[in-house]
């Protein structure tokens, strides 16, 4: 048997882990976790906006998936193990104190949403967005121009400022920030001191205005301008980042007794969700990965010498190293995707009554809406939709707009309403391909991985047909963990770079989708109604705001 190395990925809703043998590309064990104040909606407001998810969920997740997970092992695979990584959804940062410990974890904190880690979708702060924004525009050097020239309400200085302005009790202990990504290896690591942390690249260049150009995260004397709660914060953090295809330490004894793992494994630098995903699913230069769940986030590796320089504005980042090393990654994305789908689905079964077998009705509504929407005809007068419903991420993120649908009657039905979703969240992507391919960028192939890539051929090929490209879906179910488990392969030395770990991991394709010419036809005029209707939309939102 070859090294087994285990791949963490830590979603919206749980915690996933697979075991990986590396000498066959097999998954020989996987197990879920999800993760219990969240599942009971604690410390979340969705009319604010606010979702926040406590570091000590991410802790019993840790324990139970491992646990669960060599449960399934035998003795001898279990002393194979040799490597974690670790992905998970970002920006999803938290305050910590001198010592690392995110505020939650102290008794005086707990039941504080504000000392929690704040979650990617939270959309509290965009006055702290727009601040970083007007200060960057008007600084020596702009902070925000390898993150689209446009800093997000999504992202790390944003949330952590909003929670530093509004909650005055916090600011004793907050000493420093940390992504998730970053705090699950410095937890197992034991390397949890603000300025030791090794941080992520791709958290790192994506999130938190971190780049090379200007000797790593924004300067003291900007952050004290911005304002003045930031006093001190940029010299607790760790000026270098790590790609994470490095180790970030071994694992302390400690935690190897705690999960029952071998002693001295290496533990890889964290890495976000989506990058893992693009990795497990096999991106290449010029490959855009669509991950695709309850939002969206499109992943493309392209050589430097395609860049030469050049800032593409409107995207939430361009890092060299951030998914390989040696590439530049860009990455965009939908605010809302699934998230669209859901949401119809819980409003057509508001009047349902809580009970054992609620749940088992709500997971007919999507399939039969799937099946009656593939069902109906496409035309130029169709209803249409707009995909944001949690604001635009790309491209130019602006988290004040609202999504829209135009041409209801008392005939619409609710297969024509879902169909116009879909519809919008495709005519999205389209914008987010088209907006790259503007500024140079190459985009050869699509693929597809997440839930709905592999639970509605109906999204695929809609999709297929609005983008005009073929879309491949990846045959792995977790790419985001198998991503993970990559990056840790490379950690441990078992591969010596993430290509050589994916042409041996990678587990192919699964499904195919083809453009129909004479779809996209019709597409093609509703594109451009999508487009007049966005402007109209945005031009509304300026207007009253």
């Amino acid at each position: 048997m070859g090294k087994l190395v285990i791949g963490l990925d830590y979603g919206t809703d749980s915690c996933r882990a697979i075991v990986v043998d590396t000498s066959t590309g097999k998954e020989i064990a996987c197990a879920i976790s999800f993760y219990s104040r969240w599942k009971k909606e604690l410390y979340c407001e969705p009319s604010e906006n606010r979702y926040r998810q406590h570091p000590q969920d991410y802790i019993d997740s840790l324990i139970e998936v491992i646990k669960d997970i060599l449960a399934k092992l035998s003795i001898a695979e279990i002393n194979e193990i040799t490597a974690i990584g670790i992905d998970t959804t970002g920006s999803t940062p938290c305050l910590t104190d001198r010592n690392g410990t995110p505020l939650a974890l102290i008794p005086e904190y707990s039941k504080d949403p504000d000392a929690m880690f704040i979650l990617w979708k939270d959309h509290t702060s965009i006055k702290e967005a727009e601040d970083i924004n007007k200060l960057s525009h008007q600084w020596k050097t702009d902070f925000t121009s390898l993150s689209g020239g446009i800093y997000s309400s999504e992202w790390f200085w944003s949330k952590a400022l909003h929670a530093l302005r509004t909650n005055e009790r916090l600011r004793k202990d907050a000493y420093s920030i940390i992504e998730h990504c970053d705090w699950m290896p410095a937890l197992l690591t034991g390397n949890l001191k603000p300025e030791n942390v090794k941080r992520s690249r791709c958290a790192a260049g994506h999130k938190c205005m971190w780049g090379d150009e200007w000797e790593g995260y924004p300067s003291q004397e900007f952050l004290s301008a911005l304002d003045p709660l930031f006093y001190g914060f940029a010299d607790h953090l760790s000026r270098q980042t790590y790609t994470s295809d490095k180790s970030a330490g071994k694992i302390t004894d400690e935690w190897a007794e705690i999960l029952g793992l071998p002693k001295g494994i290496d533990i890889a630098v964290g890495v976000i969700d989506a990058h893992a995903g693009a990795v497990g699913a096999g991106i290449k230069p010029n490959t855009m990965v669509k991950i695709i769940g309850t939002s969206t986030c499109d992943i493309v590796v392209t050589p430097k010498e395609d860049i030469r320089g050049k800032t593409i504005p409107g995207i939430s980042g361009q890092v060299d190293g951030s998914v390989i090393p040696e590439f530049i990654g860009l990455e965009a994305g939908q605010s809302a995707f699934g998230d669209m789908y859901a949401w119809l689905r819980d409003i057509l079964s508001w009047s349902l009554p809580n009970g054992d077998n609620k749940s088992d009705i709500l997971s007919t509504i999507l399939p039969r809406l799937n099946k009656e929407a593939s069902a109906l005809s496409v035309s130029e007068n169709d209803l249409l939709s707009l995909d944001w419903l949690n604001g635009r991420r790309t491209p130019f993120a602006d988290q004040t707009l609202k999504g829209g649908i135009m041409g209801l009657t008392l005939g619409t039905t609710p297969a024509q309403l879902y169909k116009s979703f879909v519809e919008s969240t495709a005519f999205g992507s389209r914008s987010i391909m088209e907006h790259l391919e503007l500024q140079g960028v190459k985009i050869t192939k699509v693929i597809g991985v997440g839930g709905i890539s592999l639970k509605s051929p109906y999204v695929m090929q809609t999709l297929s047909d609005v983008m005009n490209v073929p879309i491949e879906v990846a045959a792995t179910q977790q790419a985001g963990a198998m991503g993970a488990a990559m990056y840790a392969a490379v950690a441990s030395n078992i591969f010596q770079t993430i290509e050589l770990a994916q042409e041996a991991l990678c587990q192919g394709i699964l499904a195919k989708y083809k453009p129909n010419k004479e779809i996209n036809k019709i597409y093609n005029t509703l594109y451009k109604r999508y487009i007049e209707f966005g402007q109209f939309m945005e031009k509304k939102s300026t207007s009253t705001a």
